[in-house]
């Protein structure tokens, strides 16, 4: 009988190792910060399905979050922030700047810029619209910010998530997780924030306002239009080749009609990958021992700030150039949102707006021509700040 008794040493044994393992469990490394930022994600998560804001961007980020929330014991490789670790080897692309200049080939091969190409003066637009990152940068400035930290958090207000983080990837590292998740968010939510700044900013008179058809486009300038495009902006803004040199090449890929294979694949198998690795492994850097910290809650209310200013330059630069155009050739200012970067919903805001006040009146096409614009515009800024910040 006394073979078959367990000694005390064999207790203790066993609940070392209990104990060792309940070290090694959430339970016992989870703060409040974790359980905020998972609530966080599943918010992301819901809206995404619910909603359906940008599920493509919001169900990767906000399961990212979950991820990157979930509590361990340091020194096991499993931290996006720990070296070595299978996420921090995958989130290189987002830390490094690889991963947007990808998305930029996949855009420019699914972007038709004939609505730009028909009506050139829409460029205007696309480019009053980045004012919000330049009043969002100096308002960071005067908040404390270093200018590089600025820089990085006013390319929020281009609502171009790419373009945030590739941006922020060479000015402010640190802040990469809440710039990329502010931009992304804002970008989900441009049907909610940006009807009631277009309806704040116009009358009933200049919502009505109907624009001519646009004309047809030639395959010729189809063709011409990525290799004028990526001559006139590099020239000027060197800094943004890697943004817009991928941009117009994915475009040429598109109209050139002899490249339809590397098209497809740029617009379709390419930049669903690197979506899903991109909105994932951004979402895992909320860790919430990093990322809940006074500046990230500054990033976004200044994100929201520069999203508002962005919209509203938008608007009202098209009233004003109303005042120079003839009657017959006005532009209906509820177009000025779109020249914010977040293609195409911003384009579809306007659209969905307009027709609130006048059912035929179709701003759509129209509006896409800001809205390409705007990612034009969006990576112009950044080549800008990239040139005299870094």
């Amino acid at each position: 009988m006394m073979a078959l008794q367990a000694s005390p040493g064999f207790f203790d044994f066993v609940g070392n190792q209990m104990t060792q393992f309940f070290e090694y469990t959430a339970f016992a490394n989870f703060t409040v910060g974790h359980i905020f930022m998972i609530a966080i994600g599943l918010v992301f998560i819901t809206l995404a399905i619910v909603k359906e804001y940008e599920p493509l961007l919001l169900i990767p980020i906000g399961f990212g979050i979950i991820i990157g929330n979930i509590p361990f014991y340091p020194g096991l490789k499993v931290g996006i922030y720990e070296d070595g670790s299978v996420l921090n080897i995958l989130y290189d692309g987002v830390r490094n700047g690889w991963y947007p200049p990808l998305i930029f080939l996949g855009i420019g091969a699914m972007t038709d810029f004939s609505a730009l190409i028909s009506n050139p003066k829409l460029m205007l637009i696309g480019a009053a619209a980045q004012f919000g990152i330049f009043a969002a940068y100096g308002i960071a400035l005067t908040l404390g910010y270093d200018p590089a930290e600025a820089g990085a958090i006013g390319i929020i207000g281009g609502a171009d998530g790419p373009t945030a983080i590739f941006l922020s990837s060479q000015l402010a590292p640190d802040l990469m997780g809440a710039i990329a998740v502010s931009a992304y968010s804002y970008m989900a939510l441009v049907p909610v924030i940006q009807p009631p700044v277009m309806r704040l900013f116009t009358n009933r008179r200049e919502r009505l306002i109907r624009m001519k058809p646009p004309r047809q486009i030639s395959k010729k300038e189809r063709i011409l239009f990525p290799i004028v495009g990526i001559i006139l902006t590099c020239f000027l803004v060197p800094c943004g080749i890697p943004l817009l040199g991928m941009l117009f090449f994915g475009n040429l890929l598109k109209e050139s009609g002899v490249t339809k294979r590397l098209a497809n694949t740029a617009s379709g198998p390419l930049i669903d990958i690197v979506t899903i690795l991109i909105g994932l492994t951004v979402g895992a850097s909320t860790q919430a021992t990093t990322f809940l910290t006074s500046k990230s809650i500054w990033i976004f209310v200044l994100g929201a700030l520069s999203f508002f200013v962005a919209t509203a330059a938008g608007v009202l630069f098209v009233k004003f150039f109303n005042v120079f155009l003839k009657e017959g050739n006005k532009i209906n200012p509820l177009i000025g949102n779109a020249g914010v970067s977040a293609v195409p919903d911003s384009a579809r805001v306007s659209q969905i707006v307009g027709q609130e006040y006048d059912r035929t009146n179709h701003l759509l096409m129209h509006a896409m021509g800001p809205n390409v614009a705007g990612v034009i515009g969006s990576a112009v800024a950044a080549g800008i700040l990239l040139s005299f910040l870094s």
